[in-house]
């Protein structure tokens, strides 16, 4: 019989997918086929991105078919038959690993009383010891899309209630970690939620290791919506630009109703400025700004209104040769700048940067090797090209040489150094004109700054 883990939040907007693909990170490192599993999808007519991506990043094979267990609708219609379900499909993935991670619904639900409780009740039938999420911050209902971060306190309060119904389900509770923290409080956050689950009584009696308590900082690049998310939020098309830039973050939003020489100032690294259709002086004007070198590397334009761009304007944006998202929607500037900034980024494995910030964050502040020595993993004596390649990365970040990359024009080997940079595997020279090479990372939406 496989190990397996289940991951759930007590709320929906927590970042759960970033917890799901660190833990299946460090299991594949000493496991041969790590699983993945989805307990409740939200339909069976739209693919889940998020099972999508996981399965991706294992390397096992198992078809996305057979790794989903039900849907909300199947829930509300019978919630016996629907657990009945999850769980005959369930064992079918696991005969085929050595561990599964099972990943809990979203909270997309709004029927649901406890939606929680359900999650912890398939936990318990699975056998499976369960992982909460805890969401570090709490939405501001008064401002479209922000949120506050929540004190220790709050987050110990919510533990507790958490614990109510874990505890009632009778499910096992193994981890919890805090997602979306409040970066200058984690020690505070950790002995918070730590406290709470130390008093609370075991569902297993036989249990030795304590409960893991851990804290993963915010980071605005895994909650900002990429170019492409907010395309299909306007249900907008793409006009020109590179299609591998639609992955790049949106780190700002600027809305162009001035003159050219008071936008310019307001431009940032990573924003979508939105400008009405027929302000065609402004579009030309951000293009040359955004190539120039001298403004901040914007991510893309969205161009708002029913106004069809002059043939002569389209002439001079081909001679301009820009590579910038220009997108563009029938909407108006208000309804607009509500979507856009309405729009969740969610991770995906298009955006590279965002794959390797997830990673790097949950090494940084999880202690790996003690998660899976608690989940009763023994390392196995079979080598897997992934669990090698784990074994190369953990020996390049111990040696931590200087690497030199001569090609430094080239958008593969910038987007590989991102990732050696990122994840901390070694020190990287790079050869190439400077501003080229840091505008075109700019552009590409990675990191090159400590090269």
């Amino acid at each position: 019989m496989a190990q397996s883990i289940y991951i759930t939040s007590t709320e929906g907007l927590s970042g759960k997918s970033t917890i799901v693909l660190g833990v299946i990170d460090a299991l594949t490192r000493s496991i041969p086929r790590v699983g993945v599993f989805r307990s409740i999808a939200r339909s069976t007519s739209e693919r889940d991105y998020v099972l999508e991506m996981l399965l991706d990043h294992v390397g096992v094979d198992l078809d996305y078919d057979e790794c989903v267990g039900v849907t909300y609708d199947e829930v509300r219609h019978d919630p016996d038959a629907a657990l009945s379900k999850i769980v005959e499909r369930f064992k079918a993935v696991e005969a085929k690993c050595d561990a599964v991670v099972i990943v809990g619904s979203d909270f997309t639900d709004v029927g649901s009383t406890s939606e929680l409780g359900y999650n912890a009740r398939i936990a318990a039938n699975l056998g499976a010891p369960v992982l909460v999420v805890l969401n570090g911050r709490a939405d501001q209902g008064d401002r479209l899309g922000m949120s506050v971060a929540r004190t220790p306190e709050q987050l110990g309060q919510l533990m507790s209630l958490a614990l109510t119904d874990i505890s009632y389900q009778r499910a096992e509770l193994f981890a919890v970690i805090t997602n979306r923290a409040d970066p200058t409080r984690l020690r505070e956050i950790n002995a918070a939620v730590h406290a709470v689950v130390a008093d609370a009584p075991a569902a297993d009696s036989t249990r030795e290791a304590p409960v893991g308590v851990w804290s993963i900082p915010e980071d605005v690049l895994l909650v900002a919506p990429a170019v492409r998310d907010i395309m299909l939020r306007l249900d907008g098309r793409l006009l020109r630009g590179d299609e591998e830039l639609m992955t790049r973050e949106v780190l700002d939003v600027v809305v162009a109703g001035m003159s050219l020489n008071n936008i310019l100032p307001r431009l940032t690294d990573g924003a979508i400025v939105i400008v009405p259709a027929d302000r065609t002086e402004v579009l030309l004007g951000l293009l040359l700004a955004n190539s120039s070198g001298t403004f901040p590397s914007i991510s893309g334009i969205i161009l708002n209104g029913p106004f069809p761009l002059p043939p002569a304007v389209q002439e001079l944006m081909a001679g301009l040769d820009s590579s910038l998202p220009i997108v563009q929607t029938d909407l108006d500037t208000y309804d607009t700048a509500v979507r856009v900034m309405g729009t969740r980024g969610r991770l995906a494995a298009g955006s590279q940067r965002r794959f390797d910030t997830a990673l790097a964050l949950f090494e940084q502040n999880v202690d790996t090797e003690e998660f899976t020595r608690a989940l009763g993993l023994a390392h196995s004596a079979v080598v897997t090209p992934l669990m090698f390649e784990y074994q190369l990365l953990e020996k390049a970040r111990t040696a931590r040489k200087r690497i030199v990359l001569p090609e430094g024009t080239d958008d593969r080997v910038l987007k590989a150094a991102a990732t050696v940079l990122t994840r901390g595997i070694a020190d990287l020279t790079i050869l190439g004109e400077e501003a080229e090479v840091r505008g075109r990372a700019l552009e590409l939406g990675i990191d090159l700054g400590a090269a």
